[in-house]
Formats: C-alpha cells, sequence, structure tokens
C-alpha cells in the first residue's frame, strides 16, 4: 500500500503544517484520527514510543517530526514543490529555527490567555512531555514577555510581505510558509483575530487567509487498527543509505536509540538501516505493526548506540 496515512488530531499545530502541505501539493491522504493526550497504543505501536504528533505512514514506512515528514513528501511528489522560489537548504533552515522559536511562544500566549479551552487531563500530560510543570499561573505572569518575543518575530514576516508578494518567499506558497502558518493558525484559532499581536499585522493576516484557501488536499478517515494492518502487511522501502562522513563511524547493523532532544524524549531503539546527513531509519519488530522502517531527522534528534 503506498497511501499517505497521517496520524494526526485536528488542533494540532504541527499537524496543521503538514495538511497545509498535502493541500500545496494537492494530495489525497488518509486520516488516522489519534488521541490528544497519552495513551496512544496504536501510535507507538508504530514509532517504538515517539509520541509526538503527527507521524506519517506509507505502507510499512513511518515518518516521524514534520521535518522527514515533509521531506518524504517533496522526494515522492516533487510538483508542485514545497521549495519553489527559494531552495531546500534556506527553506529547511527557516523552518528549522522558526518551529524552535516561534511555536512555544504562540502556545505559552494562547494557553495564558485562555486556560480554559484546554482539555480535561492536557496539562498534567503536557507536564509529562516536557519534563517540567506546565503551570498556568506562571505563564500568565509571563505574558507580557511572551507577546513582546512573538509580536517582534511577526513584524519580520509581516515587513517580508510589503513589496506585495502572495506567501512569503514570492508568488508560491512553500515549506516556509507551512511552518510560519502553522503557529498563527494556532493563535487565531484559539484567541480570534483581534488578539495581540495578530491584530496589528494586516499584511499577515491576509497572507493567512492565503494559506488557509490552499485547503488540505483531499482526506478520507481510516481506523488506527486498519492502518496497523497495513504496516503489517507490508514492505519497508529498501533504501540502505550510509553517511560516509559520520563524526562517529555509525554503521548500518548498529543497535541504537533515537530521541527528541527537546520534549517527549522517549527512545526507540532499532537497528540503524539508513543513514545520511539529514535522516535516520531504524528498523523494528512490533506484534501489531509488524516489521517496520521508522525515520526521524537528524536535526533535532539524539543518535546513540543502545545500552
Amino acid at each position: 500500500m503506498s497511501e499517505i496515512i497521517l496520524h494526526h488530531y485536528p488542533t494540532s499545530p504541527f499537524a496543521e503544517k503538514v495538511r497545509v502541505a498535502l493541500g500545496i501539493k494537492r494530495l489525497a491522504w488518509r486520516s488516522v484520527t489519534i488521541p490528544v493526550i497519552m495513551p496512544k497504543p496504536d501510535l507507538v505501536a508504530l514509532t517504538g514510543g515517539y509520541r509526538k504528533t503527527p507521524v506519517m505512514q506509507i505502507g510499512a514506512d513511518v515518518y516521524c517530526d514534520t521535518q522527514c515528514i515533509l521531506r518524504e513528501l517533496e522526494r515522492r511528489f516533487p510538483e508542485p514543490s514545497l521549495y519553489a522560489g527559494t531552495d531546500a537548504g534556506t527553506a529547511n533552515a527557516l523552518a528549522f529555527w522558526t518551529d524552535r522559536n516561534l511555536f512555544s511562544t504562540a502556545v505559552g500566549v494562547t494557553m495564558a490567555v485562555r486556560p480554559a479551552a484546554l482539555p480535561e487531563g492536557f496539562l498534567e500530560d503536557r507536564s509529562r512531555f516536557t519534563g517540567r510543570e506546565v503551570n498556568i499561573a506562571r505563564l500568565k505572569a509571563a505574558l507580557p514577555v511572551m507577546v513582546d518575543q512573538l509580536r517582534v518575530q511577526l513584524v519580520w514576516y509581516e515587513t517580508a510581505l510589503a513589496d506585495g508578494r502572495a506567501f512569503l518567499c514570492g508568488d508560491k506558497p512553500t515549506l516556509v510558509d507551512c511552518t510560519v502558518y502553522h503557529s498563527c493558525w494556532f493563535m487565531l484559532s484559539n484567541l480570534g483575530p483581534e488578539a495581540a499581536p495578530l491584530a496589528e499585522l494586516e499584511r499577515l493576516r491576509a497572507w493567512m487567509t492565503r494559506v488557509a484557501e490552499l485547503g488540505h488536499g483531499q482526506a478520507s478517515e481510516l481506523s488506527s487498527s486498519a492502518a496497523l494492518e497495513i504496516a503489517r502487511a507490508g514492505r519497508p522501502l529498501d533504501r540502505s543509505f550510509s553517511d560516509p562522513h559520520d563524526p562517529f563511524g555509525r554503521k548500518l547493523g548498529d543497535r541504537v536509540t533515537v530521541t527528541p532532544d527537546d520534549t517527549g524524549r522517549d527512545p526507540v531503539l532499532g537497528e540503524l538501516t539508513a543513514l545520511s546527513r539529514e535522516e535516520i531509519v531504524i528498523a523494528r519488530q512490533d506484534e501489531r505493526a509488524g516489521q517496520v522502517a521508522v525515520h526521524f531527522p537528524r536535526a533535532g534528534f539524539v543518535l546513540r548506540p543502545a545500552a
């Protein structure tokens, strides 16, 4: 099976980043709705413990983190390109920087202003997820600082649009639009257009309307159990590339763990089957999912020999 399967939930900002990319590429895909908070037994059967949202599955290949997901979509479906009017290096560098700097501030502002919108158990789950207590009182106290920092970053994008371009890198939407949009979308969805700092940024709000009009491609529902059956029936791609200049001489066949370096630090154990300067692929066996290949980006992830 070669269908795109996205494991996500509707209010996930990072899932919205991928959904917009699917819209840019006008792709058909299957939608598996996963729980907002743990436990997520069907998801971790595929990933081996990785719990972040979203995860993309194509057959028995499982792609973790939006960096990895969007690179794979570009590889398989190169037109329309996510790098139109720019280049892969610039777009990926801007996206990584934006995700690390804009997202957490936008979420902090949203949670501080509208804590009542959070589902039951969310704060406890995200406290475990981040490794520190998510405290609404402290977020409210920090709100002026967070709004100041968020505002100046969004002003940069507002300024980029001042020459009349339709999207952040020119006339066509790119990976950069997907990345900036998802944090703004999360704020707009929860706080409305009159909340600071979006209220003053007219060009940015107009750009958000253009991005929203791109849609999400053509989605159809799929159960998590059916997705597991698809993985079990499939075979991972044969992509046994290696990194000849890996600084630590890692070799294919090594038993390794892969762990996010920021939040959700749940290590995934497996056999290293492919390694490039940008991607890690490990093989793992699961009772329910069968033999799967789990793909991770190298940026933002820690690769270690298994104990």
